[in-house]
């Protein structure tokens, strides 16, 4: 009898090498290989600010692992002298400025959307939503000349407000494919009893599908978030000296002072740890929105 065959009779069922390996040894291995590759991962954050902290006359004298064993090399002077340099400190708040706006907008009117093409009848609406996947595939790229030119003749080139609307009109088809998928695995129940006690659909949208939906708000005002806060492309293309975020920052002192590690390996982390910090705060809700509408 073959062992297929001898598996069979005996009720058991060949699971596989890897299989048989975890099962013996606990998962314990494997917990054991993945928080090394946790920490090899995050090996260049702990680098970025180990060397954001160190002094800059001991950059010629090796890596950042020095100061592990030199800890005299470390100092606040970096973030000092950062705090004190204008064109870093305003374009910090520029990226809040524009990061947060962008963020708030995408998420409500994705919401409302949403809301509208998972629950209204109205003509065209599932037109529409095709529509709005098609988006979904159309690349930034392709539309910065004619933004551009746009941006030009209605006279708001070089403004926050430019990047911030091109964030949200690129924004919004994945927010609303998003949330429409989510807020369709409601139960229909739902909307029919609060209809029933006399509920407008803005009272719907607001008491039921809010609260309801707020997983797949929460990791799309995630998702948002990162994507402008670390954006270069956009802000490169639209932004100006006055209006110019983090990024397009860090990137000119890079070009005009390659040896300043002194204010780019602060700035870079200070652009690191917001976005981080974020992602750590939230990340329990990264599953549940990256999930949304897959399962009904």
């Amino acid at each position: 009898m073959s062992a297929a065959g001898s598996d069979l009779v005996t009720g058991t069922i060949d699971r596989g090498l890897a299989a048989r390996v975890v099962a013996r040894t606990g998962g314990g291995a494997l917990r054991i290989f993945l928080i090394v590759v946790a920490l090899l991962w995050l090996l260049p954050t702990f680098g970025l600010l180990v060397e954001s902290f160190r002094d800059s006359s001991q950059y010629s004298n090796g890596g950042w692992w020095q100061a592990i064993a030199h800890p005299a090399q470390l100092t606040a002077g970096n973030y000092s002298a950062l705090l004190h340099n204008s064109t870093m400190v305003s374009s910090f708040f520029n990226t809040i400025e524009i990061t947060v706006p962008a963020t708030i907008m995408v998420v409500l009117i994705g919401s409302a959307a949403g809301y509208a093409f998972a629950w209204m009848e109205f003509p065209g609406r599932d037109w529409l939503f095709l529509l709005v996947v098609g988006l979904l595939v159309i690349p930034i790229q392709i539309a910065l000349i004619p933004v551009v030119k746009l941006y030009a003749f209605v006279g708001i080139s070089g403004s926050i407000i430019s990047v911030i609307i091109f964030h949200v009109g690129f924004g919004l088809p994945f927010a609303v494919f998003l949330l429409r998928n989510y807020f369709a695995g409601i139960p229909r129940d739902l909307m029919e009893a609060a209809r029933m006690d006399g509920a407008s659909e803005g009272r719907i949208f607001f008491s039921v599908i809010l609260p309801l939906g707020m997983p797949a708000i929460a990791s799309l005002g995630i998702f948002q978030f990162l994507w402008v806060w670390n954006d270069l492309l956009v802000a490169l293309v639209f932004s100006n000296a006055s209006s110019q975020p983090m990024t397009v920052a860090l990137a000119s002192q890079t070009r005009q002072f390659g040896s300043s590690i002194d204010v780019l390996a602060p700035g870079a982390f200070l652009s690191l740890i917001v976005p981080l910090l974020v992602f750590l705060g939230f990340q329990r809700y990264f599953v549940q929105g990256a999930m949304a509408g897959s399962v009904k």
